[in-house]
């Protein structure tokens, strides 16, 4: 067997076992693959299979739930390769674009923020745990460590992301991108992205995922990607210490922020100054000093009146803070930000002996 044949047989299994699939039949991969092929209505003979997928299907719970093996996904894929010529760019997956948001990054995704100043983001693929210890060690240099699940909206997600930071300049690939025969194929497609870029509908050259068509960026925006970020491949790879190696290499080698970018639209970047206005909180004021016969930090409390009316010692500056907020002694940020300050440069003197004067709110 052979060519559309065998396309149609294997089209044929996969549907079947995503009707027996419990998971398949509310997900929007099912539901979407198999309006795609009965809208292509190239093959005659697969009707009776679509029609007995239909039957199956329950609401729509979930557009897409990144399985290891996706059963719809397979199909789609032996349907393209046997109707090369069939238009699947509608309907074969979800590919609704998520709104943006204010703040970076500017798209929700399954990711866990580091630091926005820095040159590295690192895509997991399917290995979550991965992207958790990373991001938990949070070495210098890592701005953001996610997965990528869909070779669609996953990839663009990343591109309208780091295009949002003009300070990432690398992006390691590394992690589990697949383990059995899938549909999803996403570290392969975005590899190809990089080998090859988007043809005119859109579609990312060489690539073999499902759907591996971006149609939410526009080859402006995807020419903009390739230019801002090298890639580094580590597909595979999830150990952290090469991981962590190839982050430092990153870091060494930081262009800085890529030219001509802004994210304005998305997020503000202001120079802090500081205020030579001092405004008197109405709770009253504190003084601070190191207690080195106790080792411990002493913010003594005197309402507005001069009347001392509460002392707080404690080990640490969070210790003190966090009892002078439960006990409602101060009303302002800016005093409370003084507050952790001075009780920090307090709690230093204890560590090294030096003298403590507490400074001046304005001056501080």
């Amino acid at each position: 067997m052979n060519g559309k044949p065998r396309a149609s047989a294997e089209i044929r299994t996969q549907l079947d076992r995503a009707v027996s699939a419990r998971k398949c039949q509310p997900c929007g991969c099912f539901h979407d693959a198999v309006g795609a092929m009965e809208g292509s209505a190239l093959d005659e003979d697969l009707a009776p299979v679509l029609d007995r997928a239909r039957s199956a299907f329950l609401p729509k719970e979930y557009d897409c739930l990144g399985c290891p093996v996706c059963f719809p996904a397979l199909a789609i894929n032996a349907f393209t390769e046997a109707f090369p010529e069939a238009d699947m760019n509608a309907g074969a997956c979800p590919t609704e674009a998520s709104p943006e948001r204010r703040g970076w990054p500017p798209l929700p995704g399954d990711y866990h923020l580091v630091r926005f100043d820095s040159p590295v983001a690192v895509c997991t693929l399917n290995s979550g745990g991965l992207a958790t210890r990373l991001a938990r060690e949070a070495p210098a240099g890592l701005a953001i460590a996610g997965t990528l699940r869909t070779e669609n909206l996953g990839i663009e997600r990343i591109i309208r992301n780091v295009l949002a930071n003009p300070n990432i300049r690398f992006l390691v690939l590394c992690g589990r991108d697949t383990r059995q025969a899938v549909g999803h194929l996403p570290g392969q497609s975005l590899r190809s992205l990089f080998e090859g870029g988007v043809d005119e509908r859109g579609r990312i050259r060489g690539a073999r995922g499902k759907r591996a068509i971006l149609s939410n960026v526009g080859r402006h925006q995807v020419e903009a990607f390739l230019h801002q970020v090298e890639l580094s491949d580590l597909v595979g790879e999830e150990k952290d210490v090469p991981i962590l190696e190839t982050i430092r290499h990153g870091v060494a080698r930081d262009p800085g922020p890529v030219d001509g970018a802004s994210v304005h639209d998305y997020m503000m970047t202001v120079a802090a100054r500081a205020s030579c206005r001092v405004v008197l909180d109405p709770a009253g004021f504190f003084v601070i000093y190191a207690d080195r016969a106790r080792s411990r930090l002493v913010a003594e409390h005197y309402r507005s009146n001069g009347a001392i009316d509460c002392v707080v010692a404690g080990e640490t500056p969070s210790a003190v803070c966090d009892e002078v907020i439960r006990r409602d002694l101060v009303s302002r940020l800016d005093h409370a930000a003084y507050l952790g300050r001075e009780l920090t440069r307090a709690w230093q003197s204890l560590q090294t002996g030096e003298p403590y004067v507490q400074d001046r709110a304005s001056g501080a």
